[in-house]
């Protein structure tokens, strides 16, 4: 399965999207655009993404920038797996 679905099942699990988070395209906006998308989401995210692809998320890496868009956290996400 690739980055980019694994992702976007974790964002759909923790938010309870519609379709499995397929609709989420790298320019989809996510924090200040979902509800759902609080802090506590960010944690929970945070978490799933580090059980998922056996990383560790430093607290200073941790950036609104990074939450801003789908694309923004899937480069994150692929940054740490390089």
């Amino acid at each position: 399965m690739s980055v980019i679905k694994q992702v976007q099942e974790i964002l759909s699990s923790v938010l309870q999207l519609r379709n499995g988070g397929d609709y989420l395209a790298k320019d989809t906006p996510l924090l200040g655009a979902i509800p759902e998308f609080d802090s506590m989401a960010v944690v929970s995210i945070i978490t799933a993404l580090e059980d998922r692809f056996s990383f560790v998320v430093d607290d200073d890496e941790i950036d609104a920038a990074v939450f801003e868009t789908f694309g923004s956290l899937l480069a994150f996400v692929e940054q740490k797996l390089v």
